[in-house]
């Protein structure tokens, strides 16, 4: 049984969803502020977090802020109905999906599985390589049983989806990997009109990861079809 933390002040809200989350077989816990929430995400209790953005004490992004510096534990933004701004912000430093207020319960469900089917599957359905063997491809180095990433010899700190966008993209070096393919694999769902979420974590990812040798960066944009990691 999954353990869940909700993070929202809206009273009314949280007790919707911590029943109907309850009845879909989710273990619920509440808190109603950002500083509180933020304690208790850092406690190591709970498999993902669902964070408001609009929170009293602490706002939604400084709680992310502040669990982000400790912890990979799997976060789902709430923002404000057509808001792209907040979107953005909690993609770009860290969050690994969001849903926009008021959400429907059983998109939320289905995001929340299609987040943990991403951290517990053993293997991706592209190519049926295990998931315990060391994938290299030029400096880098991913580790699919502890889920981390090497570059000469130095680790780095990625998010859930970060990582799981990196590794099918080094699965298949060389190979063109559409945002659709991406989307359901890396993020656990159909690529939306107008989502710019593969997007904006390859954009931090890029950063993270740098340029190679020769000053080029190891994620290429295939403009109108996707990526291809180089590993150069």
């Amino acid at each position: 049984m999954s353990r869940v933390l909700i993070v929202d002040d809206d009273i009314e809200l949280c007790e919707m969803l911590a029943e109907y989350l309850g009845t879909e077989g989710f273990t619920v816990d509440v808190v109603q502020d950002g500083e509180r929430g933020a304690q208790q995400a850092l406690s190591g209790k709970y498999d993902v977090v669902i964070l408001d953005v609009m929170l009293p004490k602490l706002n939604g992004f400084d709680a992310l802020r502040r669990i982000r510096a400790e912890s990979k534990t799997p976060i789902l933004m709430l923002t404000a109905r057509g808001d792209d701004v907040d979107r953005i912000v909690g993609l770009e430093m860290g969050a690994d999906d969001y849903l926009p207020k008021p959400c429907n319960p059983r998109e939320l469900v289905a995001r929340l599985r299609a987040i943990l089917r991403r951290m517990h599957q053993s293997n991706y359905s592209h190519g049926e390589v295990r998931r315990n063997t060391i994938l290299r491809v030029g400096e880098i180095e991913v580790h699919p049983a502890s889920r981390h990433v090497i570059r000469t010899g130095e680790s780095l700190e990625l998010t859930s989806t970060e990582y799981n966008l990196l590794e099918v993209l080094v699965r298949n070096a060389g190979q063109v990997v559409t945002k659709e393919v991406l989307s359901e694999l890396a993020l656990g769902r159909k690529l939306a009109r107008y989502d710019r979420s593969v997007d904006m974590h390859l954009s931090k990812l890029r950063r993270k990861l740098g340029t190679g040798p020769a000053g080029q960066p190891f994620i290429q944009t295939v403009r109108g079809v996707g990526y291809q990691f180089t590993g150069v």
